[in-house]
């Protein structure tokens, strides 16, 4: 593929010293928004272009692992060993040009490298430093837990999503994406272009750090005001809710349905849909709190229903009129309209190979500047950092992503 729209964040120089998950979504979102993202890698590379998966067939000396590929598409790739004098006199020379350095590191590694953000600033005033770490950065607050490692599933526990996941009674279960990666690179992403449009208009830059922790507890900012409110520790639900019903996933005769009916208009279409009508003024599920004081009641009537009907027929009866949707898996979600319609599944090049494999596209939509999928993932060292600066530090820089044009660093 080859795009050639220019997207909002064009112009924008990213340098781009993180691996694994957390760290590329974020400067994926960046890249999809049009930045352009080198990614600044030792001579062994980020640790997740070995981990796949690969297709059968495909040459494995040429050929980008899936993990690899899907965050770290559009961007470009440098190596350099910054540990070395000569490695960090060029990527200093970037920060001279760029305008925002992206790491997730753990705390302490910039600085062993004398590559800390006041050094970077010393270079670089308007340079925004953007960091995420498991605990967050001490220029922020220091937090007990500042050495400790942490992946995903540590930040889904401490941040409270663990605890209140899984069956009722339960015990605590971590989501299926990796969400203790995801929203916090998201997070920083959004830091990042507050950061920078504060640098534009200001000269400045500043330091944006994102806590994987704190990220994750955001996220579960309910369980923070019912223990505020009510002094209680949430747990699973299930797939209910608290204070809505019904607001359930429940089963059909072939599979699963979510369906969601807290109002009262739902409830009565649903009632009426099921041949119930008198559901709608029984006083046990007369309103929301009603429903959610009898909810074993509601899904008893509720599911009875559902399960004597299959998927297809039940939204047939109630897609559009009532919040409900059924639970896709992979398949099925290459088969939906939908996803096709709106992009959110695209093709892109394969290293090595003829035919392409799909990723999931840019979900931000602008009716002026697209967001967008620009290019297949980058092959090890594949740019050259000197012409990266040349780039860089060339006023045509400023209205140009030399990754949007296709070429090497594009797709197919």
């Amino acid at each position: 593929m080859t795009v050639s729209a220019a997207g909002p964040l064009s112009g924008v120089k990213v340098l781009d010293l993180t691996a694994m998950l957390a760290g590329p979504f974020t400067t994926m979102l960046l890249t999809d928004l049009g930045a352009d993202v080198v990614k600044v890698e030792p001579e062994s590379g980020d640790r997740t272009r070995g981990l796949g998966p690969y297709r059968t067939g495909d040459d494995r000396e040429q050929a980008l692992g899936g993990y690899f590929q899907s965050v770290n598409r559009g961007k470009r790739s440098i190596v350099l060993d910054l540990k070395s004098e000569a490695g960090r006199a060029r990527f200093l020379e970037l920060v001279g040009v760029a305008d925002v350095v992206v790491e997730n590191f753990s705390a302490g590694v910039m600085e062993r490298l004398d590559l800390s953000y006041e050094a970077l600033t010393e270079v670089n005033p308007g340079l925004v430093y953007a960091a995420l770490r498991g605990f967050g950065d001490a220029r922020s607050g220091r937090s007990p837990y500042e050495e400790w490692p942490a992946f995903d599933i540590v930040a889904q526990a401490m941040g409270g999503f663990a605890g209140i996941t899984g069956p009722k009674d339960g015990p605590p279960l971590k989501s299926g994406p990796g969400i203790g990666d995801i929203f916090p690179g998201t997070l920083l992403a959004l830091g990042i272009v507050a950061a920078v449009r504060h640098a534009e208009q200001t000269g400045r830059g500043q330091f944006v750090d994102v806590a994987m922790y704190d990220a994750v507890l955001a996220l579960c900012e309910r369980i923070v005001y019912q223990h505020s409110y009510l002094g209680i520790a949430p747990r699973p639900e299930g797939n209910g809710h608290p204070l809505l019903a019904p607001f359930d996933i429940m089963q059909t005769s072939d599979g699963w349905v979510a369906v969601a009916a807290p109002s009262n208009k739902h409830w009565r279409i649903l009632a009426e849909t099921m041949g119930r009508p008198d559901l709608a003024d029984d006083p046990r599920f007369a309103d929301n709190a009603a429903r959610v004081a009898n909810v074993a009641e509601v899904r008893e009537v509720l599911g009875g229903w559902l399960a004597g009907r299959p998927t297809a027929a039940v939204i047939d009866a109630l897609g559009g009129r009532v919040p409900i949707g059924p639970v896709n898996d992979a398949a099925d979600i290459f088969k939906d309209p939908h996803v096709h319609q709106r992009e959110m599944l695209v093709d892109v090049e394969e290293p090595g190979s003829g035919t392409p494999v799909t990723i999931a596209g840019s979900p931000i939509k602008f009716s002026r500047t697209p967001a967008a999928v620009r290019g297949r993932g980058p092959k090890l060292g594949e740019d050259d950092a000197q012409t990266v600066l040349d780039q860089w530090s060339s006023p045509a820089s400023e209205n140009t992503n030399p990754s949007m044009t296709g070429g090497d660093d594009g797709g197919s």
